[in-house]
């Protein structure tokens, strides 16, 4: 299984459990606020803020949290700094983790001892985000849905890609950036549901890991999702599936 699939499957069932904790929510909050500040609070005119506000319904969010979240982009009180750590994991595995914060040195001191104490480290800027690429990654769920007429579609929507994955119960479908909000619009016009969509960094190449290093990286992904000033982490491991038999 590959980092960014992977991770992916793991982060949707966490997310369903923060959801219930508030944790995920907070992220969101944080991330729509920013968003809206940025670049204004009408949806249609900032895809950033369009692409988060999905995100938030794809977890269910109640829409007053959402509209909350928007009001605060004019409270200049709520100041936060964006910014990307790069470095690296267990067997060398590239990491590239988006944080958004209002406390630059607590959180550079949070990030760095969760990396050492999980088998990783922090490297220099540019050290591994040449190895991502942006790109947008639509799920549809495999069931009742013919692969051809799936690619059909997206194809003359204007998307990159369609992964089938046999192992996974999703097509993982790749779009420019920019393209996701219409590719996922054809999609919903033939009447087939998305699981899920997001902006993602994606790995253009990978790094297999053995039985132990495959632990310590889930244990550190999962360690700094936990990080309330961590909105994404990315990778690019590859854990061999009968490793990750044992390891469910």
């Amino acid at each position: 299984m590959s980092g960014h699939s992977k991770w992916s499957q793991i982060k949707r069932k966490k997310a369903v459990v923060d959801s219930k904790r508030g944790k995920v929510f907070s992220k969101l909050v944080k991330e729509i606020s920013v968003a809206a500040k940025i670049g204004g609070v009408d949806p249609d005119m900032n895809p950033r803020l369009r692409t988060v506000i999905n995100k938030a319904k794809e977890i269910n969010m109640p829409v007053d949290n959402v509209k909350r979240a928007i009001a605060k982009a004019t409270d200049s009180s709520a100041s936060y700094e964006e910014f990307i750590y790069e470095g690296y994991g267990p067997s060398g595995a590239a990491i590239l983790i988006e944080i958004m914060t209002d406390n630059k040195n607590r959180t550079a001191g949070d990030i760095r001892c969760i990396m050492s104490k999980n088998g990783g480290n922090l490297g220099e800027t540019g050290c591994v985000s040449w190895m991502f690429e942006k790109k947008g990654l639509i799920l549809v769920e495999k069931k009742g849905i013919d692969e051809d007429s799936l690619m059909n579609i997206i194809l003359e929507a204007g998307a990159l890609d369609m992964k089938n994955d046999p192992d996974n119960e999703n097509y993982e479908i790749f779009t420019e950036s920019n393209e996701i909000h219409s590719v996922k619009a054809a999609i919903e016009a033939a009447k087939i549901k998305v699981v899920s969509s997001e902006v993602s960094m994606i790995p253009q190449n990978q790094v297999t890991l053995d039985e132990k290093a495959s632990t310590q990286i889930l244990r550190l992904m999962d360690a700094l999702d936990d990080n309330e000033d961590v909105q994404n982490v990315y990778s690019n491991f590859e854990i061999p599936d009968e490793i990750m038999e044992r390891l469910s």
